[in-house]
């Protein structure tokens, strides 16, 4: 079976790889590690296709160590024994790294077990995850290893790789393979930051056009649009791509950013997880927008209503309009901010008795010194409001809410200043 063309056209020295420059660039500290020969256990942490793997063969070629690649879904602790027993190999000699692929899916035992090893100095360890390490990286490993982050490649980085990968299947097959100008560039934005991704479009869209006489080969653009319409599309209901894009989407709307509150809408609805756009878009409506406009809160549950009962794709018209309204009403976390300390005080078990006139009882036993519930009924005075006491005695004067700064709250605030004084 042919290999990838990602696999057949990997970089062969740090030079040729895309991206990363905040990691390889001359002076940056991976780079000078690596370009030192001695090196720590790491940790790599990125989404797919973006060069961990790749990196990792660099590194095992530039220190002559010999490299062992295993797969977190399928190894086990026997596989890394095997391995630590060729370091008493001639193949062994000049040290045995072992790349970890998708380390979180190694379970506590297996980690420790590892330890053992990396501690010891007899592998040189780099893990790589798609996970958040500091979450599901044994804490023990994570203290003997250094922590890479990698990012999503720039589309114009990618471009490049997606040319180079025209040559390198023209020289390839032997025959010419030309292109719209305009088909890199369309799939180095589509990829979403994937050279992998990117890569393997381009020999799909190689193969899926059909050769002429002389066996020439020419991609369109609608080739191109057709084999990478959803491929820029990275979701994981259960990663850090999910949680990422949520908290992004709510920090928009809390921020009055409608262009970007819409752009993290899209990318939900395009993975079809309208439950997530909703609830998040609730929320917001209640913590960030609350008493500064109250009114959004009927319209955006009217919103999400309409979009649940419609399904998508007409579900993102309602929640659009509800997005674009809770980036533009004026925010408050008065009511928000007074729950909080209210939940912190009962929390502390501050609390107490509650007041005799707002018991929901309407007799006193023998032990009452002053029979009577003295409550007063509010309507039965002028403004509907009299002063008695309703917190419990031990939080008596306590103040949980402050109006915020907004014109609807300041203008019930003053009603009530003028009716309380």
């Amino acid at each position: 079976m042919t290999k990838p063309l990602a696999d057949r056209m990997r970089p062969e020295t740090l030079a040729d790889m895309v991206g990363q420059e905040h990691l390889l660039g001359e002076g940056k500290a991976l780079r000078n590690i690596i370009e030192s020969g001695n090196i720590p256990n790491l940790i790599f942490y990125g989404s797919p296709g973006i060069g961990k793997t790749t990196l990792a063969r660099l590194i095992a070629k530039q220190t002559d160590k010999r490299l062992h690649k295993l797969n977190g879904t399928s190894a086990s602790t026997a596989d890394i024994k095997a391995i630590v027993e060729e370091t008493q190999t001639l193949a062994g000699m000049n040290g045995i790294l072992l790349y970890l692929d998708e380390i979180q899916y190694f379970n506590k035992k297996q980690q420790q077990t590892l330890l053992e090893y990396i501690e010891n100095g007899q592998i040189t360890l780099i893990a790589s995850t798609t996970e958040n390490p500091y979450f599901y990286v044994y804490s023990a490993i994570l203290s003997r290893s250094t922590v890479f982050e990698f990012k999503p490649v720039s589309a114009s980085e990618v471009e490049k790789a997606i040319r180079r990968a025209f040559d390198f299947l023209e020289t390839e097959q032997g025959t010419a393979i030309t292109f719209d100008e305009t088909v890199p560039e369309y799939i180095s934005i589509c990829c979403g930051g994937d050279v992998r991704k990117a890569l393997n479009a381009v020999e799909l869209c190689v193969m899926a056009v059909p050769p002429t006489e002389s066996g020439a080969r020419h991609v369109s653009l609608e080739t191109a649009q057709q084999l990478t319409q959803r491929s820029a599309l990275r979701y994981d209901r259960e990663g850090d791509e999910h949680y990422d894009i949520i908290s992004a989407y709510q920090k928009s709307m809390r921020g009055s950013d409608p262009d970007a509150a819409l752009h993290y809408l899209a990318r939900l609805l395009e993975a079809g997880d309208l439950p997530s756009a909703c609830r998040r878009l609730l929320v917001c409506a209640c913590e960030d927008v609350g008493l500064a406009n109250p009114m959004v809160l009927p319209f955006v549950k009217a919103a999400v209503d309409i979009a649940l009962q419609v399904g998508l794709p007409e579900a993102r018209l309602p929640l659009a309009d509800a997005v674009v309204l809770v980036c533009q009403s004026p925010k408050s976390v008065a009511a928000h901010d007074a729950i909080n300390a209210a939940i912190a005080d009962v929390q502390a078990g501050k609390g107490g008795a509650i007041p005799r006139q707002l018991q929901n009882k309407h007799y006193d036993g023998a032990d009452a010194a002053v029979k009577g519930q003295f409550y007063l009924y509010p309507h039965s005075y002028p403004n509907h409001w009299v002063k008695q006491q309703y917190l419990p005695d031990s939080l008596k004067g306590t103040t949980y809410y402050t109006p915020g700064d907004n014109k609807t709250e300041q203008a019930y605030a003053a009603y009530w200043r003028d009716i309380k004084k």
